[in-house]
């Protein structure tokens, strides 16, 4: 699997603590290994977030990303569980 960085979600993780990026990493590297793991809670989102999915970062952490296509993703955000869902 292909993953890309969008613009937005590499300004937010700069801005994340250190933390939030080396569990994003780790996160990550679950995620490309078995999307499907239970400690990420894969999941679509609705409203006017149809069409992306959301996986767990930390308790309250999440990242956004979209289906390019079969074999990639793009992350399109990185924030708290509040600020994304506004």
């Amino acid at each position: 699997m292909i993953l890309i960085l969008h613009k937005s979600f590499e300004k937010q993780y700069l801005k994340a603590d250190a933390l939030v990026r080396r569990r994003f990493q780790e996160r990550r590297n679950l995620f490309l290994a078995n999307p499907t793991h239970p400690l990420l809670n894969l999941h679509p989102l609705k409203g006017d977030r149809d069409g992306q999915w959301s996986i767990n970062i930390t308790g309250d952490w999440r990242a956004v990303f979209i289906y390019k296509n079969i074999n990639t993703v793009i992350f399109i955000d990185l924030n708290m569980h509040a600020q994304l869902y506004k």
